[in-house]
């Protein structure tokens, strides 16, 4: 694990310094604290950061094949490195160290550029053909570890991170203006865009040549939709629990401690109980709660995580967490890089940052919901086979009216159930893709122009593009493939990965293993849900390794109730971020359409909890990225605002 970064001449005039390197590894020093290293010839200068956590001794990167006229550096885990290297040996390629990083070298001499299609594992890796003059950049299946890029016309600048690319470039930065209305829409910026203009994320399982000055992009692997209908339910559990088991042995291979994040979920917590069959000490835990401030009930998960670590007796600790986070904001979305309006990026920091204090390495359970069928709105088909029973004079003039008055919140379980049926009977006279965007986004692509002062040109976003590939299968196959595309990669995936990497810590997630993504393509829908019981395959699959109470308990999410605090203890926060004076010299929203929102929330009329959190970190980011102020001077200005 670590971060990886350098600048490729596209001319041979245009060489760049190792002064410059140097200024992208300080940026980056959080990725990996533990080594650094260079290399530069007349094309390339290239270097990395490392976070020891296999062959400590000789794990130096970058890493050379037997002549030197190859070499690599790699951000990530290669899971399957071992079964690799041994038939690499076999043909005859011989080994410096025990790390997984040097298999890629080897594989890239056996397979050329094929060689990305061997590799189960996270990454993002830069390769350099010394003899070809030929530089290859790369992003694993579902982007679980991120790459940025800018191409000036004369250098290709790379990183993990995008302020590693400002540092180098020493260009003032700028938003891309489709960048924030694809973020005002769902809440992240999908890839290939950034929210900097210029700044480019490489998409997920694509691998990009640089060779003559040219680049060359190339996507080495998609979801593919054919499931196997052929066998039985008891069939697929089976293979179920032996692929999870499998999954989560081999990414607990590491020289440095390691734990697990804990929920109290079911996915954290068979990640736990299949880590304790194969530890010979406690599997350490980490959890996270709230105390008795507004909507920290409802969203505390910790007897539930407390009874797991007790079933599996784990050497398990916790944390509490207060509103008196939002001063962080500043410094989580420094590490961010980008704003992002899910408040997942402040638990998993303050959760990562706990467990740094005893481990390097952490499992977690992200992925579960998106392979195994655990969102709500994947029940949009059992649903609408009744729905559309209604004649539809009852649907339009009752039903729809109805909906329209109920109350909105997220934080008790009677108003979220309000939430979710008003916004199932609003959406549910459109298509499929209407429906499902009803149930992801932030602002509507129909308020996005009257929320932002310059109105984009409407235009296919990324939903539109991952719909169109997403056409076969059942509404629910097709809704997942599209949460394979779009939401994990872009947001739960990156905020894991800065958040985690903010501490030093590195995340493995066994439910993204080759094997279980794979499993999960070909396993029916039926088999995923059956009526309205979410993640039912998954559960059978477990029904002997976790108690009851927690296979059956109703989903939470693992973000913080933000949306309460905006209400309550953080509401003179959200006055003087989002005050008229501030969103009128930022010139990018309409104070008009802020205002609405914020009195909509306060009024329980509508939750716009993600809204006001993506126009609350939008305006904290552009302080910090835009306007240049230290994450410590905004910091004190949020503070401030607290105590008014």
């Amino acid at each position: 694990m670590c971060g990886i970064y350098g600048i490729l001449a596209l001319r041979p005039e245009a060489r760049s310094s190792i002064a410059t390197l140097r200024r992208m590894a300080a940026v980056t020093v959080h990725r990996g604290p533990d080594d650094e290293g260079e290399y530069q010839d007349d094309r390339l200068t290239l270097g990395m950061r490392r976070l020891s956590i296999l062959d400590l001794a000789s794990g130096h990167q970058p890493i050379a094949n037997e002549d030197g006229s190859m070499l690599v550096v790699c951000n990530g885990e290669i899971y399957n490195y071992r079964e690799l290297s041994e038939s690499l040996r076999a043909a005859g390629h011989r080994f410096k160290t025990q790390s997984d990083t040097e298999v890629l070298v080897h594989l890239y001499e056996e397979y050329g550029d094929d060689f990305v299609t061997h590799l189960n594992g996270m990454f993002a890796f830069a390769l350099w053909d010394r003899g070809r003059r030929r530089l290859l950049i790369g992003r694993d299946r579902l982007g679980i570890k991120p790459l940025y890029y800018h191409d000036s016309g004369s250098q290709l600048f790379f990183s993990s991170e995008a302020k590693a690319i400002l540092a180098a470039t020493g260009n003032g930065p700028e938003v891309d203006p489709d960048a924030i209305r694809d973020y005002l829409v769902l809440g992240y910026v999908p890839a290939p865009r950034s929210m900097f203009a210029g700044i480019r994320k490489l998409p997920p399982a694509t691998l990009m040549v640089c060779e003559d000055g040219k680049l060359s992009l190339s996507r080495f692997w998609a979801p593919d939709a054919g499931c196997d209908d052929t066998r039985s339910e008891e069939e697929w559990t089976r293979t179920l629990l032996d692929t999870m088991e499998r999954a989560v042995s081999s990414q607990m291979v590491s020289d440095v401690p390691l734990g697990a994040f804990l929920s109290g979920g079911i996915d954290s917590s068979a990640v736990v109980a299949l880590m304790s069959r194969h530890s010979a000490a406690p599997v350490k835990t980490y959890s996270i709660g709230f105390d008795t401030a507004a909507g920290g009930g409802y969203y505390n998960e910790l007897p539930w995580a407390q009874q797991v670590a007790r079933r599996f007796n784990t050497d398990h600790r916790e944390i509490i967490v207060r509103p008196d986070v939002a001063r962080l904001l500043p410094k989580l979305l420094w590490h961010m890089d980008e704003p992002v309006a899910d408040s997942a990026f402040i638990t998993t920091f303050l959760v990562a940052q706990f467990a740094r204090e005893d481990v390097t390495v952490i499992l977690s359970g992200v992925g579960g919901d998106e392979l195994f069928g655990g969102y709500r709105r994947y029940l949009d088909g059992y649903f609408d086979r009744y729905y559309r029973l209604v004649p539809p004079w009852l649907r339009r003039n009752v039903l729809q009216p109805l909906a329209s008055a109920l109350p909105s919140d997220r934080h008790s379980r009677l108003l979220n159930l309000s939430r979710h049926l008003r916004t199932y009977l609003l959406s549910h006279e459109g298509a499929l893709e209407d429906r499902y965007r009803a149930y992801v986004q932030v602002v509507s692509r129909a308020s996005v122009a009257s929320l932002l002062r310059e109105s984009p040109a409407q235009a296919r976003d990324v939903l539109d593009a991952a719909f169109e590939e997403a056409m076969d299968g059942d509404a629910m196959a097709r809704m997942m493939r599209v949460d394979l595309l779009t939401q994990l990669p872009d947001d739960l995936l990156m905020l894991t990965d800065r958040m985690t990497m903010a501490t030093s810590l590195e995340c493995r997630v066994p439910f993204l293993d080759n094997t279980a993504i794979d499993l999960s393509l070909r396993m029916p829908s039926r088999v995923k849900i059956r009526g309205r019981r979410l993640k039912h395959g998954l559960k059978r699959a477990l029904a002997d390794v976790l108690p009851a109470e927690i296979l059956e308990r109703g989903k939470r999410g693992f973000g913080a109730p933000v949306g309460a605090w905006f209400k309550r203890e953080l509401a003179s926060l959200v006055r003087e971020v989002l005050s008229r004076e501030s969103v009128e010299r930022r010139g990018v929203f309409r104070w008009e359409a802020v205002q609405r929102i914020i009195s909509l929330h306060e009024t329980n009329r509508e939750d716009c909890t993600d809204q006001l959190l993506a126009l609350t970190n939008f305006e904290v980011w552009s302080r910090v990225y835009m306007d240049g102020q230290a994450p410590t001077e905004v910091e004190a200005e949020l503070v401030a605002g607290l105590t008014r």
